[in-house]
């Protein structure tokens, strides 16, 4: 089994640095999704280290979580608040509680993380399991861009000094629409591999999995402040309903 196929893989690797400088604002985020809720439960997918889930649970807002690795929820646990939500170690793609909720969402491109197609559609089927009759399952993902493909396979340093040198390496899959990527550092300790998967989807594939789940496209903005989504637009904000 490869380890793309293991779902608490990602979180036992970035456990440690996920909560580093340089992520994106949550905020915007959170001002979203307090608004789509209302007064409603609401589940994170994949939550992580709560990066959203825990200020939008300050908001008042009842949040549970799904994570697969229990490194990535004792972070989580560590933090003010993260003591009281409630998390299921789990796989996202089967989304292991019963709700209802009102709101289901995943952000950060983590739909992708699902490396295979029949997983994707698993975690769509199951989000509308749990959902509430009129309930939304807000997933946020980028829009690839087939340009860069050339771009990114080939081999990019990424540092180097006396101790030490670090290099990425992608490869795509076109007709599987996958990628594996890998970070290799050498230093006087070994070789260090992190290797990262990837399956990714343009929107309307995305909308063909709300489709054949039984939910529909209500809304899609290119970021989080709603703007507009258009055809330069490199991200969505998508919106389903059941």
């Amino acid at each position: 089994m490869s380890v793309f196929d293991d779902p608490g893989h990602f979180g036992r690797m970035w456990a440690d640095s996920y909560d580093s400088p340089g992520n994106p604002d949550p905020g915007p985020a959170v001002d979203f999704l307090a608004e789509r809720a209302g007064d409603g439960r609401v589940l994170e997918l994949a939550v992580g280290t709560g990066r959203v889930a825990l200020p939008l649970a300050a908001r008042g807002v009842p949040v549970d979580g799904v994570e697969a690795s229990p490194e990535m929820v004792a972070k989580l646990r560590a933090k003010p608040g993260g003591d009281g939500m409630p998390v299921t170690v789990g796989d996202m793609a089967d989304v292991p509680v019963t709700g209802p909720y009102r709101l289901v969402y995943l952000v950060f491109n983590t739909l992708f993380n699902l490396v295979r197609a029949e997983r994707q559609q698993d975690c769509f089927r199951n989000v509308a399991r749990v959902l509430a009759p009129g309930g939304e399952f807000v997933v946020e993902a980028f829009v690839p861009d087939a340009a860069t493909f050339d771009r990114d396979e080939q081999v990019q340093m990424r540092s180097v000094t006396e101790d030490s040198a670090t290099i990425r390496l992608h490869q795509y899959d076109r007709a599987a629409q996958t990628f594996v990527r890998q970070t290799v550092t050498f230093d006087r300790d070994g070789v260090h591999l992190e290797p990262f998967a990837m399956r990714y989807c343009w929107p309307e594939q995305i909308d063909e999995l709300a489709h054949r789940a039984g939910l529909r496209l209500v809304a899609r903005y290119a970021d989080w402040h709603r703007h507009p989504f258009d055809d330069t637009s490199t991200s969505h904000i998508s919106v389903y309903r059941r």
